[in-house]
């Protein structure tokens, strides 16, 4: 599967982004999929996930409350979505996918390992 993140870009704290990652094939609805990302001189970090069905999610501590993550099988997509940013949301976020699907357990969607599928990267600037 190939994926393809977009809608980064410059907000201001306290403002709001939707990012998309559109996948090819035709299978997406079996796929878990996360969001990861990557600040400026530091390790990539779990930012969201949720499971092939679409009705478990996990988030990092540092977003909850802030951001949510949903997929919309039809239309071979995963969004998250991104209120209340703050400066340190700063980051280029990723998109993956792992084909397990239901023999993933929820809470090992926070690891980067989990996934087999990475997308390109969207970058996304908070500004005071």
């Amino acid at each position: 599967v190939q994926l393809q993140a977009s809608g980064g870009g410059l907000v201001q704290a306290g403002g709001s982004l939707r990012l998309s990652c559109a996948a090819s094939g035709r299978t997406f609805s079996s796929y878990n999929m996360g969001w990861f990302r990557q600040a400026p001189g530091k390790g990539r970090e779990f930012v969201a996930a949720i499971r092939w069905k679409g009705g478990s999610t996990n988030y990092a501590d540092s977003v909850k409350g802030r951001f949510t993550i949903s997929r919309d099988n039809a239309k071979n997509t995963v969004y998250l979505q991104m209120n209340m940013l703050k400066l340190e949301d700063t980051a280029v976020y990723y998109c993956a996918a792992d084909s397990s699907g239901p023999r993933r357990i929820l809470s090992t969607m926070s690891m980067g390992q989990s996934y087999n599928y990475w997308g390109q990267g969207t970058l996304v600037t908070v500004s005071s």
